[in-house]
């Protein structure tokens, strides 16, 4: 667990943070983006939807196995976490 007050992740940390993972479900207000890692989204798309308006990486994050969720959007949850 990371307290993201004290440690921020930019854009030049996003390799590392998606290091690993397979899929990536990230909630912007209503809607939900769904990435399959491996098919290698371009980092321009992917910095768009991970990052917020001051640059960091948009809370809440978790990294649940191969599965990483940005944003919160309760469905999505449910999804991941089967309810």
């Amino acid at each position: 667990m990371v307290d993201a007050k004290k440690e921020r992740f930019g854009a030049d940390d996003l390799p590392g943070v998606l290091e690993g993972m397979r899929h990536l479900v990230v909630a912007k207000g209503k809607k939900v983006l769904r990435f399959d890692m491996k098919d290698s989204p371009e980092a321009e798309v992917l910095e768009k939807a991970l990052l917020g308006p001051s640059g960091n990486l948009r809370a809440p994050t978790i990294k649940l196995g191969k599965t990483m969720l940005v944003g919160f959007h309760e469905e999505a949850f449910g999804e991941v976490f089967g309810d």
